[in-house]
């Protein structure tokens, strides 16, 4: 495929790694019961949600859809610059993904604290019988392998991307593209005041020239 081909799926890359690590953020992580059922308020299993397991997983997903929009309007030198970011981006939801699914037992301290009252790292963790992680955190290590491979895609092909929409040019690269040589030689502050100065007299800017048969009636 070439350079100009893989700009749709590196974008789409990004936009399924990034939806993949906020989804996984807002689902459950880990099913965690108490050694002492009496302590919790309803002596079932707690289920741990990962905005509690790894709170930081928000931020980057939504970064990350934000890259989505920059990289599709951005220049070839910009592109570079936001792939290296979407490589580091992905590299953070990987290493905050790994922190809780290799510490399970601090990474669900906080909600043994709220259904305990215990707080502390030693406390909370003689209160933890099991932390049994859940398929959300897998899934948000699938996130973060996506937007760091969407990262390298954009790294190696970005600068060869094709230009942006028209719509999304300035105004004036449109009109020259267009061939308006005479809108380019003058301002629009310029037009506009001339076409006061014949409202003023009477005339309508916008009439098309007449020619009554006259020499010089012509405007």
């Amino acid at each position: 495929m070439s350079a100009a081909g893989m700009k749709l799926p590196a974008l789409v890359g990004t936009i399924l790694g990034a939806g993949l690590a906020l989804l996984s953020w807002s689902q459950t992580w880990f099913e965690l019961e108490l050694a002492d059922a009496a302590a919790s308020s309803t002596g079932e299993e707690i289920a741990v949600p990962g905005s509690i397991a790894s709170p930081a997983l928000a931020a980057l997903g939504l970064a990350g859809l934000a890259l989505v929009a920059a990289l599709a309007i951005a220049g070839p030198a910009i592109r570079v610059v936001l792939a290296g970011l979407e490589v580091i981006l992905g590299g953070c939801v990987l290493l905050a993904t790994g922190l809780s699914l290799g510490d399970p037992i601090a990474a669900v301290s906080p909600a043994v604290t709220d259904a305990t009252g215990v707080s502390g790292a030693g406390p909370t963790a003689d209160l933890v019988a099991s932390a049994v992680p859940t398929a959300w955190p897998a899934a948000a290590l699938v996130g973060g392998v996506l937007l760091v491979a969407a990262g390298v895609v954009v790294l190696a092909t970005g600068t060869r991307w094709p230009a942006s929409a028209r719509r999304y040019r300035s105004p004036r690269l449109v009109e020259a593209d267009a061939g308006a040589p005479a809108a380019r030689g003058r301002a629009a502050s310029d037009r506009a005041i001339d076409d006061w100065d014949e409202l003023s007299r009477g005339d309508d800017p916008t009439d098309e020239p007449q020619d009554d048969g006259r020499p010089g009636a012509s405007r």
